[in-house]
């Protein structure tokens, strides 16, 4: 009988060796040697090349042709929320493992327990917990307001045990909370190391694929925010999402990494309360609403998150600096696109902020990334700086050139549109965004610059 013996890997070069070691004899890398899982010692070879215990596999009768591959409408599960829906691509694909991470209390379980009430009405539902007894999480279910009767749980974490029950039983959607406390009893590491948290992870990747049932996996994170374990895990799933926010402030974003069945361009708004995470359905009024009025530094942008136009509040403050090097803070801004915009500003308009702290804020938690934000940010510390307020219905949004001039950004019409629907009466947008667009379609006033100085101007004029 074939004898299983554990051996160790070299991630970075593949040699293999029968004890870990700290570097690698092959290519001298330092820990990157891992346990793998026990190998059965290969038989004896014929004379014919071929081992003696195994014969040339036949697969002809498996494969198809592209075109006899039909879909059906029913490809996709409505998880019952529709944030989840459009960050997923249009509801939860058959046979897909989806990874959802976050940092601790952020509301991973919370949300995957909300969406067992609407999952069970036409399916069943197996919560697979290695965290939690089954009595804690029927406190969390009365508190959510969770009372399906096809929700069944299960508390291991033998992955192997688990994957038994799922063949067996063949539940509709399976949740496993979290994938760090499974283990497999053949690797002699921990729950939670990276041997355990990859053949786990592709032991549920065979068993969804193999009877189509959607498996959530709950993943930890480290302390940089990235998800715990190795990449490995990350590129053996269908969908990688991530539930950001701040744990002093009540809104969560969720953000497709990867989507193999949709866009990653897109985001989900929730707020958490007592009863549970509830829908945003517009993002935009909340994050605006408790604006100051009649204050100096403030600006509205509209940014795009996938095909959702947002706008966003940045605030901006500069204050008398007592330090030799003045201090230059940014949050939920690019730290370095806002030297560049105060470097344009002070080199083509004369606006000196080398005496001053600059403070720089996105209201509500969000990041703004696309140069979009960029006439907003110069508009708004062109306001701190003159002490000069813009008005509450202003909003522009372009992107600025190291000359100061403005170039035309996409999706111009959506966020025109967006604006207008919350009753703002000014939008200062590049000239060159301006003539693709038909103006007699919008009741908004449209004021088209080529430059920094016409955005001045046209402030000064409001």
């Amino acid at each position: 009988m074939a004898k299983a013996r554990t051996h160790y890997e070299c991630t970075a070069c593949g040699a293999q060796y029968p004890k870990w070691n700290g570097r690698c004899t092959s290519c001298g890398a330092w820990n990157t040697i891992e346990e793998a899982l026990p190998e059965i010692t290969a038989p004896v070879r014929s004379s014919g090349g071929l081992s003696a215990a195994r014969k040339p596999a036949d697969l002809t009768a498996q494969i198809r042709e592209l075109a006899e591959i039909g879909t059906n409408e029913d490809i996709r599960y409505d998880t019952g929320m529709t944030e989840l829906n459009r960050v997923l691509g249009g509801g939860l694909v058959k046979g897909s493992v989806v990874l959802l991470g976050g940092e601790p209390g952020i509301g991973k379980s919370t949300l995957l327990l909300q969406i067992c009430q609407h999952l069970g009405e036409e399916h069943s539902v197996l919560y697979v917990s290695g965290e939690e007894s089954a009595r804690q999480i029927k406190l969390r279910a009365q508190r959510l307001g969770v009372d399906t009767e096809s929700l069944y749980l299960l508390t291991v974490n033998d992955a192997e045990s688990v994957c038994d029950t799922i063949m067996q039983s063949e539940p509709d959607v399976v949740i496993i909370d979290s994938i760090q406390t499974m283990h497999i009893n053949g690797l002699s590491s921990g729950s939670g190391s990276v041997p355990q948290v990859r053949e786990c992870t592709t032991l549920f990747m065979q068993t969804a694929k193999a009877k189509e049932i959607p498996v959530f996996l709950v993943g930890h994170v480290t302390k940089e925010g990235a998800i715990a374990g190795p990449k490995v895990m990350e590129h053996i799933v269908d969908a990688v999402l991530i539930f950001e926010g701040d744990r002093y402030q009540s809104v969560r974003v969720l953000r497709a990494v990867k989507n193999r069945f949709g866009s990653t361009n897109e985001i989900g708004v929730f707020e958490m309360r007592d009863t549970g995470l509830s829908e945003v359905e517009n993002p935009s009024a909340m994050l605006l609403d408790g604006r100051p009025m009649g204050v100096s530094g403030t600006c509205v942008c509209c940014m795009m998150e996938g095909s959702r136009p947002i706008l966003a509040e940045i605030q901006a403050l500069c204050a008398k600096s007592t330090l030799s090097s003045p201090r230059r803070t940014a949050t939920g801004f690019d730290y370095n696109r806002v030297y560049i915009l105060l470097a344009v500003l002070e080199k083509r308009y004369g606006l000196f902020f080398g005496a001053l702290d600059v403070y720089l804020n996105i209201v509500g938690g969000f990041r703004l990334d696309e140069p979009a934000g960029d006439l907003a940010v110069a508009l708004s510390l062109y306001s701190a700086m003159m002490d000069k307020p813009i008005g509450e219905t202003v909003i522009a949004f372009g992107e600025i050139g190291l000359g100061g001039e403005l170039r035309s950004v996409s999706n111009a019409a959506q966020r025109i549109q967006e604006a207008e629907r919350l009753g703002f009466t000014l939008c200062i947008l590049p000239k060159q965004t301006l003539r693709s667009l038909q103006t007699n379609r919008y009741t908004i006033r449209l004021a088209g610059v080529s430059n920094l100085r016409e955005a001045f101007k046209v402030l000064e004029q409001q």
